[in-house]
């Protein structure tokens, strides 16, 4: 992986050039070491390590077979007249009077064939435009979560407030590429506007590309219009510049239901970008074993993602995988186990095979931020690097099996993150770095603290961690013993202190304004209460 500070995405494989150097946030020692401002611009990420394989390529084969043979016999349930009609005229066996679809494994193929291997998400910031595919590597912010906790307030139902300090922290972290989508639920706002709120914020209070929620096609425009307003473009152009992502989960086992159908429809018609993602959990809602989990996944990773094609050829989709385990005690789901992460690097392995972008996530399921919470998380962050992941959902934040985002777990992960990207910058091996001057100067038996070499080095030489405290027990004990969760509590709060918000053209705040206040005068989306 290196990193680049140019924004181009065409750039984004080039590596880096060879008068680049590496800025990292923090500096050595003490306070400042831990301060976790946000200095480095880690952009446009590359991961050039080998892939693992956890699988032949003969048992990959077996999988992708499986899952075609359970799309031609046994079908998915398509929960949505229109999305069965599409699938009909494009070949589909339809039921009649029921809303199983059967798939027969050619037209798979050649729909698949169609999508992407590679595209760029465009954000209002040029410079914030990441690119999804290939080698790339893209970090994205916790989703989804329903409630919210920090040390003082403990866990709490998701509101605004808390949703704002969020996605400030998210866009003060280079290392975070994208927003993810809600980073918590903000129930304080009537859900027949939150949108409306919660996608303005996204545009005003960052920069990055950000999610809209498939829940009902009118969420779906709200969102296209919001997003082509923050950029200033026209809906054509956007057409061919995607600038809003969706996460479309099917209803596993073999379900896709209404919404996200619609959701499907409304984005890829319109060239934005949908994450097909089976919620394929080992022994609840998949089989027990992980490779039928994985057939169950790719068969319905598969159908959808083909279903994206029948809407528009060349649509950008991308493969997503979220197949772990459950404690077959209590029906707990489980997170950054041995066997997620050999789904994880399975899964990459039939991403691969396709050609298709893969999504995968930074996930754990401790209820707090101790070891569990790393350990979980690093185990995760392992597999998913070398499976080739993409786009990692849930980066940063996630705690309680994606139940609550912390913001203190936020800044963990951000300096995993960050250790990731350091570890995998390849290795600087020019003549100046074997450093055999230094070695000359030296000699037997010296040391090398002040020499020339050292000393024009020392400050950029090794990466800083926020959050570690590298002081003696008898200076640390003399500072009453602080944990990592001390450290992480006042670091975000130290980041929020700092956040600068970005830039907008003062007619496009306008235009934003008037379009989230007309929506909410004609009342939003219909809700059921």
């Amino acid at each position: 992986m290196s990193e680049i500070t140019t924004p181009s995405p065409a750039e984004a494989d080039a590596g880096p050039t060879s008068g680049e150097r590496r800025r990292r946030s923090g500096g050595r020692g003490g306070e400042r070491l831990r301060s976790g401002l946000s200095g480095t611009k880690y952009r446009n990420l590359v991961n050039t390590i080998d892939k693992t394989s956890i699988l032949s390529p003969e048992a990959i084969e077996d999988i992708h077979s499986a899952s075609l043979i359970v799309l031609e016999e046994i079908g998915m349930d398509i929960i949505l007249p229109e999305a069965r009609e599409r699938m009909k005229m494009a070949g589909a066996d339809v039921t009649p009077g029921s809303n199983r679809v059967r798939f027969d494994r050619g037209l798979i193929e050649e729909l698949i064939a169609s999508a992407p291997s590679s595209f760029t998400m465009h954000a209002r910031n040029p410079q914030r435009n990441v690119s999804i595919g290939g080698n790339n590597l893209v970090f994205a912010q916790v989703a989804s979560a329903p409630f919210v906790a920090d040390r003082e307030g403990g866990r709490r139902a998701g509101n605004q407030e808390d949703f704002r300090k969020l996605i400030k922290l998210a866009q003060h972290y280079d290392i975070i590429h994208t927003t993810g989508g809600y980073p918590v639920e903000p129930i304080d706002i009537h859900a027949s506007v939150r949108h409306l709120d919660c996608l303005s914020d996204l545009v005003k209070l960052t920069d990055k590309v950000f999610h809209c929620y498939s829940l009902g096609a009118q969420r779906n425009l709200d969102a296209l219009e919001i997003a082509r307003i923050g950029r200033g473009i026209s809906m054509e152009q956007m057409a061919t510049e995607p600038s809003l992502f969706t996460v479309i989960n099917s209803s596993s086992p073999l379900r896709l239901d209404g919404p996200m159908l619609q959701g499907i429809i409304e984005m890829s018609s319109r060239g934005q970008v949908v994450i097909m993602t089976p919620f394929t959990l080992a022994g609840a809602m998949a089989p027990v074993t992980i490779a039928g989990a994985l057939v169950q996944q790719n068969a319905e990773a598969l159908a959808g993602i083909a279903f994206t094609q029948m809407v528009r050829k060349g649509a950008p989709v991308m493969y997503g995988g979220f197949t772990s385990n459950v404690d077959m005690k209590t029906g707990a789901p489980a997170f950054g186990t041995p066997e997620y992460m050999k789904a994880v690097i399975a899964g990459g392995q039939l991403a691969h095979r396709y050609g298709i972008p893969y999504r995968t996530s930074n996930t754990n399921a401790a209820n707090t931020l101790d070891a569990q919470a790393a350990y979980e998380s690093s185990m995760s962050l392992w597999a998913l690097t070398q499976g080739g992941g993409n786009f990692v959902l849930h980066s940063a934040g996630w705690t309680e099996g994606g139940l609550t985002a912390s913001f203190e777990k936020l800044i963990l992960d951000v300096d995993m993150l960050q250790m990731v990207a350091e570890f995998l910058t390849p290795l600087d091996v020019s003549a100046d770095a074997l450093a055999l001057d230094a070695v000359r100067d030296v000699g037997p038996g010296g040391h090398y603290f002040g020499t020339p070499h050292t000393l024009a080095r020392y400050e950029t030489a090794f990466y800083s961690p926020i959050l570690s405290d590298w002081r003696n027990f008898e200076t640390w004990t003399e500072a009453g013993r602080p944990t990592t969760y001390d450290h992480a509590n006042r670091i975000y709060k130290e980041a929020l202190t700092n956040y600068q918000q970005p830039a907008l053209d003062p007619a496009i705040g306008e235009e934003l304004d008037s379009f989230v206040t007309r929506r909410k005068a004609e009342g939003g989306v219909t809700t059921d209460f």
